[in-house]
């Protein structure tokens, strides 16, 4: 992640008041939240004084522990990969909804898995003509309508496709719908009604992309896309841009959704399941990496 918050915390200080202090302002600066770091910096405490360390530089594995035990207390599911399921893919314009479905279908073609896209964000000009983009790359059949077509209705027919053509996995893209746009919120809604009607025997999951360089902006967009619809896991971009990746420590802590993917560039295999210590490495700088960039 870019910019790295905790290098210097553990480089130069000691173990004292105004170390804790440093530490804490720095997780809440990494956007891991306010409950979730005070409830580390108990822990952590905890954790040195039972291991009588002296020095900060010291600590860093028993911080990365204990947000590592944090995070897996969620275990995020991954349907598509071994039974029937409709994908639903939701999040705001320009988090990389369309990319990541793209990357997700290389994934699942990768290993075997027949899957087809369902282009049903009708609402931005372009976003069939780029989700075809990612369906010639990754190899996988699309279906799609006209722009201004009923988003539930390409849906719909995207399910009987997939039934009929033996598609295992559907990947629904939708449009970028915003909290105060109350017409396509509802869309959603009736997404998801026509998704669990026609479903049979798949299964519907919701996979919520987030953009890891919003930070507190993504929290607030989780809570709003909760209010509308069932989230079963989340997918978050631009991880390796970021020095507040612990949004995703802040969205497990407060709304118990499991992050099942993080995007960590722009190649078409640049997503990956969550892991939580390679994840951790990069926020805590204990991968020695140095500034990196990403654009996606």
């Amino acid at each position: 992640m870019a910019l790295n918050f905790f290098k210097n915390l553990f480089s130069v200080s000691e173990l004292d008041d105004d170390f804790y202090d440093e530490l804490e302002e720095t997780l809440i600066m990494s956007d891991v939240g306010m409950k979730a770091s005070a409830e580390i910096l108990d822990d952590l405490k905890v954790g040195v004084r039972a291991a009588r360390i002296k020095k900060a530089d010291q600590c860093r594995e028993i911080l990365k522990l204990i947000m590592k035990q944090q995070l897996e207390e969620l275990t995020p599911e991954y349907p598509m990969e071994s039974e029937k399921t409709i994908v639903l893919v939701v999040g705001v314009n320009g988090v990389g909804k369309t990319t990541t479905i793209g990357k997700l279908a290389f994934q699942l073609k990768q290993q075997g898995i027949e899957t087809l896209l369902v282009a049903a964000d009708t609402f931005r000009a372009g976003a069939a003509v780029q989700l075809g983009e990612w369906a010639v790359r990754s190899r996988t059949e699309m279906v799609s309508q006209r722009e201004g077509a009923d988003p539930a209705a390409v849906l719909y027919d995207g399910i009987r496709a997939a039934r009929a053509r033996g598609a295992r996995v559907v990947l629904c893209d939708t449009a970028g719908r915003l909290h105060n746009k109350k017409n396509l919120m509802e869309e959603l809604r009736k997404m998801r009604r026509v998704a669990e009607r026609e479903a049979g025997d798949y299964r519907v999951f919701t996979l919520l992309v987030l953009d890891a360089t919003t930070g507190q902006n993504a929290l607030n967009q989780a809570r709003q896309f909760l209010e509308v619809t069932h989230v079963d896991a989340l997918a978050l971009t631009k991880l390796d841009g970021t020095a507040k990746g612990g949004i995703a420590i802040a969205i497990q802590e407060e709304l118990g959704i499991p992050v099942a993917y993080m995007g960590l560039g722009e190649r078409i295999s640049d997503l990956k399941k969550f892991d939580t210590d390679e994840y951790l490495d990069k926020l805590l700088g204990l991968d020695g990496d140095e500034e990196t960039e990403e654009e996606e």
